[in-house]
């Protein structure tokens, strides 16, 4: 059965793109609705080749304002109105990027045929920022030069589900089935309780999927994003070049690693490598060593969040 979640990236590059790698963007398909994660330069171009469906999008996320992760917005919000887009994007970005965004669209001429209902993010805590009929997401702070934020979808737990057999056996009017999937247990027209526990089987866990970049190590992100099924981390650096990392305000291959295994997560994907890095596979080992379900952010790619084994 295919995973309700699923995680196409499209730039998996730091600052510098290469050639095989574009600046950071992700693309969630939760329950066939797609949730765009930064938007870096050719994010758009790579939605065409990946065949990701434009009108899907309703939802975009922007974890901080370096280039790497926004500049190719403005292409994309010029082509949705192109396409004759009438509803609205809902914008998640730190606060003060509402007044830039409008600024950068008055100065191009650019007008939208739809609406931009933007929702500042801000603050020391988690906070929830979208609630809906099947999942919640959460902000939270990162460390790095300016203010960044994560993300964590995370699923709603579904009802449980009806053993079929037993609506004949039991002659459970449909008017009821609701509430039995709820939890309630039934009562037959000749009095007898039949346990809830005896007529239905468990949902499966909800999912969750985490983004984090940019960001240095701190202990206290791990405690964001706990029992995540998966979590994309930044490594933009390998373990030799921790010092860097603390400057730039990234994180290496063991940060990232040892967030994951303190968060309990299912599985980690790295990403946002820097270009000095022709080949990734050195990176994906040194994490291996403390975090062994490590797997590399391939542009193009699809990882389906829950299967542990191979995202």
């Amino acid at each position: 059965m295919q995973s309700a979640m699923k995680l196409t990236i499209l730039g998996s590059s730091s600052a510098l793109p290469t050639s095989g790698r574009y600046p950071s963007a992700h693309v969630l398909n939760a329950h066939e609705r797609l949730f765009l994660i930064d938007c870096g330069e050719g994010t758009q171009m790579q939605m065409r080749k990946t065949r990701l469906r434009f009108t899907k999008i309703n939802h975009i996320f922007i974890s901080h304002l370096h280039g790497d992760h926004v500049f190719g917005l403005y292409g994309l919000l010029s082509t949705f109105s192109l396409m004759g887009r009438t509803n609205p994007i809902h914008l998640y970005a730190p606060e003060n990027y509402d007044k830039m965004l409008r600024s950068h669209l008055s100065d191009f001429d650019i007008k939208l045929s739809f609406d931009i209902d933007f929702v500042p993010l801000s603050g020391k805590d988690p906070v929830k920022i979208l609630d809906d009929k099947y999942l919640t997401v959460t902000s939270f702070p990162l460390q790095h030069r300016i203010p960044s934020y994560g993300f964590l979808f995370r699923e709603k737990r579904s009802d449980k589900n009806i053993i079929g057999e037993y609506i004949d056996k039991y002659k459970i009017p449909q008017v009821r089935i609701p509430a039995i999937k709820k939890g309630e247990d039934f009562i037959t027209a000749d009095g007898s309780l039949i346990k809830n526990e005896d007529l239905t089987i468990p949902p499966r866990e909800p999912l969750s999927y985490s983004y984090c970049s940019d960001t240095k190590y701190f202990k206290r992100l791990a405690s964001f994003v706990k029992g995540v099924s998966l979590l994309y981390h930044e490594a933009t650096f390998d373990g030799s070049k921790e010092d860097l990392a603390q400057i730039t305000g990234h994180s290496t291959t063991y940060d990232a690693a040892r967030t994951a295994h303190d968060a309990g997560a299912g599985a980690l994907i790295i990403g946002h490598f820097s270009a000095r890095y022709k080949d990734i596979s050195p990176l994906v080992d040194e994490a291996r060593t403390i975090f062994p379900k490590t797997y590399p952010a391939i542009d193009g790619r699809t990882y389906e969040v829950g299967n542990t084994n191979d995202p």
